[in-house]
């Protein structure tokens, strides 16, 4: 009896809390529904839809400006194809379709983290492997700095050019790809998501490179520099009394196109390195990067023409590339005429040392060491010499514009630093190819032309190819 009397209470105890429960989840949801009608209205508010309109365009902005980016790979592969010969065509292209593809999966695997992870000591981060994104606009971030880190890498494709291994090639764009490059971006560019590298908090004057003249562009300099050395020129370049022997281009038009698109490109390299719309600063950028391109390709058409009696068209183009990396450390600072100068110079100074390191027996078929290398440094130290405290808020003052040493000390640590790092470390790596799986083709292989001994076919009709030989 007590065991029916307790059985038919507690079902009783149930039923009731049944009965309860419908009423109090209603009274939950009653006192939840003002609370969330509030949060709704307060994500109506003006200002509230402004910021996420603003964050929205932002990262639009950030894609567009990656896509461009992504686009000067297709410049940089016609530049590097019409400036070697035929019978190399194919491997420009696979090269610098590796560049892309390995440079990729390397840098998001690796680079992405070691350049923009938590940091501890200001030299490399330690988060962000195989990076997952946590809002729309880091997922752009991403993007934009994967294609600059492919930007990085093809530029040693062109001094390795027409006498180097195509599975050596793949293995030191892995290396520049996860080591070289991210290694030094971190130092200069970390803090642009969660690191923060040394040069970042120099004093009293910080490193300044707006869009990469040195992060970039010397950066893939230098590292073609030590891959040319440890490669050696190509056979027949240097007679054994010491003089140069003109290899010419196969397709200088080629090459031009690849110039324009290059020149286009920078629109997203530059302006695009903004990652906001903001004040509308990167359509005063687009100037600057366009005055110096332009000045760049006059000043190297003006002493190609005074010193070999007529206006070299390869010198001109490399002269317009030359401007571009020059403008790309201080495009947001330099004065419109400011740009034009600077730009000049780096034509001017491309022509030079394309014929110093000839000169030196270092052989660079299309001046990718001059243009990238010399050029970049040269970019980096005219942000000391030519910032304009007046342009855009700018309160960065060159020495020419009343500023004080501090900056330009800042510049020539950045630019030291860079050599310091990238080129020791390339040589290195190349040196290590060479003794392992070898760096360079074969004798026959080179005179013979790589798209036949590599990849087993031409870019062109045989005859013609042959012809070019």
């Amino acid at each position: 009896m007590l065991a029916l009397i307790v059985t038919v209470s507690s079902s009783i105890a149930t039923t009731a809390r049944a009965q309860d429960a419908p009423a109090d989840a209603a009274a939950g949801e009653e006192a939840e529904a003002p609370a969330a009608e509030e949060k709704k209205e307060e994500a109506k508010t003006p200002a509230n839809l402004i910021a996420t309109l603003r964050d929205e365009v932002n990262t639009l902005w950030t894609c567009i400006a990656a896509f461009l980016v992504f686009f000067m790979q297709a410049g940089f592969a016609l530049v590097e194809t019409g400036f070697t010969r035929s019978k190399n065509a194919c491997n420009i292209i696979m090269k610098n379709l590796m560049d892309l593809s390995i440079g990729s999966l390397a840098f998001w695997l690796v680079g992405f983290g070691l350049m923009f992870g938590v940091t501890t000591n200001g030299y490399y981060g330690w988060s962000h492997f195989m990076y997952e994104a946590d809002t729309s606009f880091n997922w752009a971030f991403l993007i934009f700095q994967t294609v600059f880190c492919a930007t990085a890498a093809t530029i040693v494709s062109g001094a390795m050019a027409e006498r180097t291994k195509f599975t050596a090639y793949l293995a030191y764009t892995f290396g520049i790809s996860i080591i070289v490059y991210p290694i030094f971006g971190s130092w200069a560019w970390g803090g642009l998501l969660h690191g923060g590298g040394w040069l970042e908090n120099l004093k009293p004057s910080v490193f300044y490179d707006f869009a990469g003249s040195t992060v970039v562009h010397s950066v893939g300099g230098w590292a073609a520099l030590a891959g040319a050395i440890v490669l050696g020129p190509r056979i027949g370049k240097y007679s054994k009394d010491g003089k140069s022997n003109p290899m010419p281009g196969h397709n200088i038009p080629l090459a031009a196109l690849g110039v324009f698109i290059l020149w286009l490109g920078w629109f997203g390299f530059n302006p695009g390195s903004t990652t906001a719309v903001k004040d509308g600063s990167f359509a005063y950028i687009a100037v600057t990067t366009n005055i110096a391109a332009a000045a760049g390709a006059i000043g190297a058409m003006l002493i190609s023409w005074l010193k070999f009696g007529k206006p070299d068209t390869s010198f001109a183009l490399n002269g317009a590339l030359a401007g571009l990396v020059t403008i790309t450390a201080g495009c947001p600072i330099l004065s419109v005429g400011g740009a034009a100068i600077a730009g000049a110079i780096g034509g001017v100074l491309c022509v030079f040392a394309v014929l110093f390191f000839d000169k030196l027996k270092i052989d660079d078929p299309v001046g990718a060491i001059s243009v990238h290398g010399v050029c970049g440094a040269w970019g980096t130290l005219a942000v000391g010499l030519l910032a304009c405290p007046d342009v855009t808020g700018n309160d960065i003052a060159g020495l020419l514009y009343g500023g004080n040493a501090d900056q330009m000390i800042a510049q020539c640590i950045g630019v030291g630093a860079c050599f310091a790092w990238v080129f020791p470390v390339s040589f290195v790596i190349f040196y290590v190819i060479k003794m392992t799986i070898g760096l360079r083709a074969s004798e026959a292989e080179e005179l013979e032309g790589l798209d036949i001994s590599e990849h087993g076919m031409h870019a062109y009709p045989p005859a013609l190819v042959a012809a070019d030989s």
